[in-house]
């Protein structure tokens, strides 16, 4: 089954190794076959990446950006422990995130992620 992908007016989306920039109307297209996408929405760069969740976010993107099959996850996991010691409680979210990269699922790892970054935020406000 093909993946439906409608875009709003001048919403960009990765495919691959490109970067595509839909026009001034909405775009509807099927996707056959395999290959790294990922929504404007999704795409978070590395200066906006500015906190420790949010970098540990760019990492997992880069890592599903990447055509290697094998990564470095060296700094992941330094950041990751520097987080845990700050915050254990964001270990279920790690668990969840590791065990997603673990299989190769890096776009459910990032789906995990969001989820580490909204709770970092909710940390945050309430300090």
């Amino acid at each position: 089954m093909a993946l439906k992908v409608e875009l709003k007016p001048n919403e960009k989306i990765i495919l691959g190794n490109s970067v595509i920039t839909n026009g001034p109307n909405r775009a509807k297209f099927y996707i056959n076959g395999t290959a790294v996408i990922l929504r404007e929405k999704d795409i978070l760069t590395a200066e906006s990446a500015d906190t420790p969740c949010k970098r540990i976010y760019f990492l997992i993107q880069m890592f599903y950006l990447s055509e290697e099959e094998n990564h470095d996850h060296d700094e992941y996991f330094t950041q990751v422990n520097t987080i845990l010691k700050a915050a254990p409680s964001t270990l279920i979210f790690f668990d969840a995130i590791n065990y997603q990269m673990l299989t190769n699922n890096y776009y459910k790892a990032l789906r995990e992620a969001k989820k580490l970054i909204d709770y970092e935020k909710e940390l945050l406000d309430n300090v």
